[in-house]
Parts: C-alpha cells; structure tokens; sequence
C-alpha cells in the first residue's frame, strides 16, 4: 500500500469511528427515551440531540491532512502510555490501573493522593506511607449524582494537599466520566467541550462510553455546582444519602 493509499485508509478509518461515537451519543441519550423512564425534560433532550450533533461534526476528521491535526493544549496531556497516564492539570492525573512499576513515577510527579474507581483496594501494589489512597467504587452503568459529589469532593479535598491520582481499570470509562465532570463542574468547561476530550482524547475504546455519556447528557450541572458548594451528598433531597442524613439529625434510627 503506497502512502497515498495509506493516507486514505487512514482517513476512512477515523471518519467511520467518528460516525461510530456519535451514534453511541445518540443511542445513550434516546434509550430512557425508549423505556418511557427518562427524568429529562423534552428540551433538555432536544438540547442533548443537539448536543450530540455539533459533537458529530467536531469528531468527524473530515479527511484533513495528520499535520494539521493537533491535540488542544487544554486537554490532558500523555505522560505514560504502559499506564495511560495523562496530566490534566498541574493538580490531578489520570490513569489505567497502576503496578508496582508505577510508583518511582508516581514519586517523580510528587502524587499525594490515590483516588481509585474499583471495588478492589489498591494495596496490593501502592504501600507507600507518603500517598493517601482513597476507594470510590462504582459503576458507570449505576451512576447517580451522589457518586459524582463524592467523588468531586475527595478530588477537591486532596488537591488540595498535592498533584492527584484517580484511576480504574483501563483508565477510560468510569475514569472518564469523573474526568468530564471536573471539567463541567469544577473548571467550567461546557459539556460539549468535556464530551470532546472524553472520546477523542486517546483515553481508550469509544464503546466504553455509553453509559457514562448517557449520564452526562441528563445532569444537571447547576445543581451539581451548587449542591458541592453547600457540601450535600446529592442533588435530590429524596436520595439515600439524603434521607440517610436527615434520619441521622433527627435522631431516628
């Protein structure tokens, strides 16, 4: 295959996965839809389709040359690639599933904290005295905004202190949906832009995303802001943690 054959297959290549992860965009914001179990208002959901197109024509290469292809500078940038390690802010990075090997590099970015996504603990290989690990296991499929809070809540909390670690498994799909709500939340991006970062960052296979951008698309990142803030476990006073809290105050048992 000579490089102008090459070139072309390439393009092709990328143009079909973009058309792949907008429709995974729109397959994960229609299904509730479907199910007739959706807690998004019928603007919310246009507002989400439109979202997901104008994601569509940002994802689609549009056969452009590979030199004018450039990572933005505000995205996270690689550091390892054994781990999937990239460098969000001078403060917070991302990553796979760490080993033993990790921690000299660990040391070397003077990581402090240990944020771990998995229902496995992290002692198995980090036993280091100087790094905090903190376990915050969920699923992406089961998300809800007290995972998001609690999870914004540790990230802030230990920063903090020194540069953060947070991780799971492969670094992409639960990594990658705290990773896109720091960027809403907390940094202010919009969602498109976090939504652009989470699937054209090189953080992993685009399929992974589903659930987590399904969640994404319904949040409501005011009461999120605002329920960080006022240091609630949730949006929705009816939550467990809620009630769990009230129940607590009212001394009931």
């Amino acid at each position: 295959m000579n490089s102008s054959s090459r070139q072309l297959h390439d393009s092709l290549t990328a143009l079909s996965q973009a058309f792949d992860r907008a429709w995974l965009i729109l397959a994960s914001i229609s299904r509730p839809f479907q199910n007739g179990r959706s807690s998004m208002s019928l603007p919310r959901f246009i507002s989400a389709i439109c979202l997901s197109l104008v994601a569509l024509v940002n994802l689609t290469p549009a056969f452009a040359d590979d030199s004018t292809m450039h990572r933005p500078a505000d995205w996270a940038q690689p550091i390892e690639k054994q781990y999937n390690l990239f460098q969000m802010s001078p403060t917070l990075y991302r990553s796979a599933l760490p080993d033993k090997g990790a921690v000299p590099l660990l040391e070397k970015l003077k990581v402090g904290t240990v944020i771990n996504f998995l229902p496995e603990a992290d002692s198995s290989w980090l036993s280091m005295p100087g790094i905090t690990q903190v376990q915050l296991p969920y699923r992406t499929n089961h998300v809800d905004d007290a995972d998001v809070l609690k999870a914004l809540r540790a990230i802030q909390s230990a920063e903090a202190k020194g540069p953060v670690l947070m991780h799971c498994k492969h670094g992409s799909d639960r990594t990658g949906l705290m990773a896109a709500m720091y960027r809403v939340v907390i940094q202010g991006w919009t969602k498109e832009e976090a939504l652009n970062e989470m699937t054209q960052g090189g953080f992993g296979d685009s399929t992974h995303f589903k659930d987590g951008i399904r969640y994404m698309m319904q949040a409501d990142v005011e009461k999120l802001r605002t329920a960080l803030a006022n240091g609630d476990c949730s949006t929705s006073p009816f939550a467990a943690c809620s009630m769990k809290s009230w129940f607590k105050s009212a001394h009931i048992e």
